[in-house]
């Protein structure tokens, strides 16, 4: 099924000739071709391989192919970090399927942040029809059966860092030979494992090496990861190993044109602007009627199900044919129905693909033309990511941004060219979060006893874990070594993505049948008392939530509404480890203890938002130990500022908010993983003080990166509100989603005074 097919950059200059479309067209980038630039690796390659390389019209490596083969087959780690469409993949499956043509008995550890991705990759392992290949992808899905032939035979093995940690390393002796003969550990998409998660993976990686020193085996690894500003150190932040960086692209790259979409204001006053979903499915139509390819990219589930939904509809009025080449794709649908999306894409029976960001990670979709997004994805990680699933063919291609209403998004908007020349942020993890470290040591030493010598793999966070540890009496020590003191396996306990073990399941009221599963820290975000869940596209209320056995009952509801929760919140400073002038403030960095009190809730009537009811609610107060930096501003800053106490109080919770949406452009994270408080006087600063803090139990690092960027981060919230169009305060400038007092006592031109007075220096 096709429509009339154009050449991108002919519907992209269309659009910006429209009248009625053309002023939303704010800026066009265009990105020259780039050639190739091959080499040959240092001792060449197996006859076999090149055979097969040419089978594929490869006559040679890229030069970043090249120099990651000889860094691999010389048994060095590294991260290989070029663009999408690359050849990342080829990087390391030349080694491995050089191994294996070798006829050697080395093994291959292969680690995706999804299953679909692993599978995928499986698939493009044994397109090498290489006989002595034994690939296999091990995950929750895989029958009983299979596993025990995994364990037998397999000399490739995809996974999952999930599986890994409950269904590996646990019953290493069951893979003893797999593990003795391990010459290569491949870790995927290195650029999600940030904060929290990459905290865990860390250890996750450093129990890998141990249970591999059991066996006598020393492993390389390969990292591959999307641009990001600190590749190599992620990467041995994340294994305790030296690690090379291979960075020099040498992939060709087809002509791409970037467009960055605004839309227009309709209120001045309340910032209000059309649906970034509608105004994603227009162009995606409009895209798919000129017989392009394309994906949009939304951030959540619904998102990409609305801007589907919009598209159709267009494409029904206008070119009725095309009605039906166009569909959603996101998570929770079952895999059978993912595969055939896939394959309809790939046909080309699909011209357009609504998706969420289980597209982005690697998933090879060829012949794609454009790619739109919906909203700024967070980071520019994320954006070229997404951007570059278009064009791999070396096509001309094309990418649209649609700017949400976030406040990063109206950043970029107003300083374009950032995007083009920006160094991509850093990601951080932090190992030395005790409530990572406790039960990840103790996964360790169920593994295997723990002795001293240990600490040059697991770091020097050991001590002070085996002496909690023990205290809990859960480890055991005997003959100099410690000893799992469980009666059970901890790992299934130790959620890798949370700074909790533990999780509430949200179950069918009616059934008992499992809904989905919420972490600890924010059940009382999204499955208090009267709240609406969403899931999958369906509504469901929270009837009953019960804090002891860790579960809510849910109802199904067609109600046209939605709920925002009240918290209150309060902080403590219990530790100050630096501090150092920004402008005519004081920022510090330590640790805090954040209590919340959630208090209430809103009925919003949709689409408009309009309240229909308050309703109290009476849980218990929740803490979180964790850290932060916050700013203390002296009284005469604000004074010179013309705010009185009652203007202050809103002119530090309105910067906040722009402090916390701005904190993306210099660390990849997301809003979501950080909190904000603030006072127009603090007890224990006497000033007014502004906190930004990390969402997790003992911190993911995030504020850390916050302390170092203050300068450029508090003058780049001052400029989202300087630069924002609307009167009062809008979600590009100074509201926030997440708010617990309902974006109530927020005073953006106070905010702004403010800003502006402490950056007068």
């Amino acid at each position: 099924m096709v429509g009339a097919t154009m050449d991108a950059r002919t519907v992209l200059t269309d659009l910006a000739a429209d009248p009625d479309l053309g002023s939303r067209l704010i800026h066009l980038e265009h990105l020259p071709a780039r050639p190739a630039r091959s080499a040959d690796p240092l001792d060449g390659l197996h006859p076999e391989v090149t055979e097969r390389l040419a089978a594929r019209g490869i006559g040679q490596l890229w030069v970043h192919q090249a120099a990651a083969v000889d860094h691999l087959r010389a048994g060095r780690s590294l991260v290989v970090a070029t663009g999408t469409a690359s050849g990342k993949s080829a990087c390391y499956q030349i080694p491995i399927i050089t191994s294996a043509l070798e006829g050697t008995q080395d093994t291959a550890l292969l680690l995706y942040p999804t299953k679909a991705l692993a599978h995928d990759q499986l698939r493009a392992l044994r397109s090498w029809l290489v006989p002595g290949l034994r690939a296999v992808t091990y995950d929750g899905d895989t029958p009983a059966e299979e596993r025990a032939a995994a364990r037998r035979t397999a000399n490739v093995v995809l996974t999952n860092p999930e599986m890994l940690h409950i269904g590996m390393l646990p019953f290493h002796d069951r893979w003893a030979t797999f593990f003795m003969r391990l010459r290569y550990v491949v870790v995927d998409e290195l650029h999600t494992l940030r904060g929290i998660f990459g905290s865990h993976v860390a250890y996750l990686l450093r129990r890998l090496r141990r249970v591999c020193v059991r066996y006598g085996s020393e492993p390389a690894f390969c990292f591959s990861s999307a641009t990001i500003g600190n590749p190599a150190e992620l990467a041995e932040a994340l294994s305790g190993l030296p690690v090379a960086v291979v960075d020099d692209d040498g992939s060709p790259r087809g002509e791409r044109l970037v467009a960055l979409w605004d839309r227009p204001l309709l209120d001045a006053e309340r910032g209000t602007r059309p649906s970034a979903n509608a105004e994603t499915g227009a162009i995606l139509a409009r895209l798919v009627t000129a017989g392009l390819r394309t994906i949009a990219f939304s951030s959540s589930r619904k998102g990409a199900e609305l801007v589907a939904q919009h598209a159709r509809r267009r494409l029904t009025a206008r070119a009725p044919e095309l009605a039906g080449a166009v569909a959603a794709y996101r998570g929770g649908y079952l895999p059978e129905e993912r595969r055939a999306l896939e394959s309809a894409l790939a046909r080309g029976d699909l011209l357009g693909v609504s998706a969420t960001n289980a597209l982005e990670l690697g998933i090879d979709v060829a012949g794609l033309d454009a790619v739109v997004l919906n909203g700024f994805p967070g980071t520019l990680a994320s954006f070229w990511q997404q951007a570059g699933r278009a064009g791999r063919a070396l096509q001309p291609s094309a990418a649209v941004l649609v700017g949400g209403d976030d406040q990063l998004d109206r950043w970029y908007l107003d300083h374009p060219s950032e995007i083009f020349t920006r160094r991509p942020e850093p990601a951080v993890i932090n190992p030395s979060n005790p409530f990572v470290s406790r039960p990840q040591i103790g996964c360790a030493a169920y593994e295997i006893p723990l002795s001293t010598a240990d600490e040059a793999i697991l770091g020097g966070d050991l001590d002070d874990a085996v002496r909690d540890l023990v205290l809990a009496d859960a480890l055991k020590p005997r003959g100099g070594r410690m000893y799992w003191a469980g009666a059970e396996a901890p790992a299934p306990t130790v959620g890798l993505r949370t700074g909790s073990s533990v999780e509430f399941r949200l179950l069918d009221a009616g059934t008992g049948r499992l809904v989905g599963t919420v972490e600890e820290a924010r059940v009382f975000h999204v499955a208090h008392p009267g709240a609406i869940y969403l899931h999958q596209g369906r509504q469901w209320r929270v009837e009953h939530l019960d804090l002891d056995d860790h579960y809510a009952l849910l109802a199904a509801t067609d109600a046209d509404e939605w709920t925002q929760p009240r918290h209150d919140t309060d902080i403590a400073i219990t530790a100050a480890d630096a501090s150092r002038p920004v402008g005519r403030s004081t920022l510090y960095l330590g640790a805090v203890v954040v209590t919340t009190s959630t208090s209430g809730y809103q009925r919003r009537r949709l689409p408009d938002g309009e309240v229909i009811e308050r309703v109290d609610l009476d849980l218990p107060p929740r803490t979180l130990p964790t850290r932060a930096c916050w700013y203390t501003i002296p009284l005469e800053v604000t004074i010179e500022a013309g705010l009185d106490l009652v203007r202050v109080l809103s002119a530090v919770h309105a910067a906040e908010h722009a402090l916390i949406g701005m904190l993306p452009l210099f660390a990849i994270c997301d809003r979501w993983d950080v909190g904000g408080v603030s006072m127009a006087m603090h007890p224990s600063t006497g000033e007014p003080t502004i906190f930004v803090y990390d969402g997790y139990p003992g911190g993911a690092g995030i504020a850390d990166l916050g302390f170092e960027a203050a300068d450029v981060h508090l003058a780049a919230a001052a400029d989202v509100i300087e630069s924002c169009g609307c009167e009062q305060g809008c979600p590009s400038c100074v509201q926030s989603p997440k708010c617990g007092n309902w974006n109530e006592f927020l005073d953006k031109e106070a905010a702004r005074k403010l800003l502006r007075a402490v950056l007068s220096a």
